[in-house]
C-alpha cells in the first residue's frame, strides 16, 4: 500500500529545511530529524545512502519505515520527519524500526513538553 502525497516528503527543499531547523533524535541505526509541519497530520522522508547496501537491502529497509510510519502515525504530532538510515539498519527488522519511531515520538513529545 503507498504513501498518499499528503504523508510524504516530497521535494528536496522540503527535506534540508527539516535537516536544518529539525530537531534530530537518534534511535538505534536510525536518525530522525523533526520540525513541526504546517499540516494537520504528521509527513515523512526517507533517506537510505548507497553506502547501506545494494537497491535491494536499501529498498527493504524504506518499505520497513514507511510500514512502520504507517502503524505509529496516529499517535505521532503533525510534524514532519526526515529518517536517515544509517549502517546496520538492514538488520533492525519490522519491531526494531517501530521501536525507533515510537522512542523518537515519545523523546519529541517529551522535549515539546518540557519546552512550554
Amino acid at each position: 500500500m503507498k504513501l498518499g502525497k499528503a504523508a510524504r516528503l516530497r521535494r528536496r527543499r522540503e527535506f534540508l529545511v527539516v535537516q536544518e531547523q529539525g530537531q534530530r533524535v537518534y534511535a538505534k541505526e536510525l536518525v530522525i530529524l523533526a520540525r513541526p509541519g504546517g499540516g494537520a497530520r504528521p509527513r515523512i522522508g526517507i533517506t537510505v545512502s548507497g553506502r547501506i547496501g545494494n537497491a535491494v537491502a536499501r529498498n527493504r529497509i524504506k518499505r520497513r519505515v514507511r510500514e512502520a510510519f504507517r502503524a505509529e502515525a496516529a499517535r505521532l504530532p503533525p510534524v514532519d520527519l526526515v529518517v536517515v538510515a544509517r549502517a546496520g539498519a538492514g538488520r533492525l527488522g519490522m519491531e526494531g524500526v517501530r521501536e525507533a519511531l515510537r522512542a523518537a515520538a515519545s523523546r519529541l513529545g517529551a522535549e515539546r513538553e518540557g519546552a512550554r
